[in-house]
């Protein structure tokens, strides 16, 4: 079974419909919206700011979401994909976008809608990423504009698999 630990007077809030895998650690102020998975060893770390988390998203392996005590919240919108062992730091990540595997966003930086954050990426703080852009790099920069259907095609059928994958598991 998940951890799931009450911190500072914050008890996770879990949405209907989302897997939370055995190992998974969801602590302190963290609101996690409906059909989501968090998968095997992420953490979520709600202990000195609020982490938000929309419908439909899936963190996967190895993540690892925290804040800035009294300075910055993680803020994930619908049908987000956080790939394998990503690192985001009191950062914003908008409706529909993917974060490749190994990727690191760093405070108060804006993921727009649909973008496309390459594996390996680093995103340094106060980076403001136009919706449908695709960047890479360390640090992350443009690379191109991605077409809004086919983002839109990549991001659904990645939320399509977890979802079914996380079926396998309840």
């Amino acid at each position: 079974m998940a951890l799931i630990k009450s911190v500072r007077g914050f008890t996770p809030i879990i949405g209907e419909d989302t897997y939370l895998a055995d190992n998974a650690a969801i602590i302190g102020d963290v609101v996690i919206g409906k059909g989501c998975s968090i998968w095997f060893g992420a953490v979520l770390r709600g202990d000195v700011n609020s982490i938000r988390i929309g419908n439909g998203v899936n963190i996967q392996d190895g993540s690892v979401l925290h804040t800035l005590y009294q300075k910055s919240t993680i803020e994930i919108g619908d049908d987000v994909s956080i790939g394998h062992n990503v690192t985001i730091h009191g950062a914003k990540i908008c409706n529909g976008a993917l974060i490749g595997m190994g990727a690191v966003v760093l405070d108060h930086a804006v993921i727009g809608e649909g973008a496309i954050i390459a594996a390996g990426s680093v995103v340094l703080s106060d980076t403001q990423v136009e919706p449908g852009s695709i960047y890479a790099g360390a640090p992350a920069k443009f690379v191109k504009k991605v077409d809004a259907e086919q983002s839109k095609e990549i991001n659904l059928r990645i939320a399509h698999n977890y979802h079914m994958y996380a079926s396998w598991y309840k």
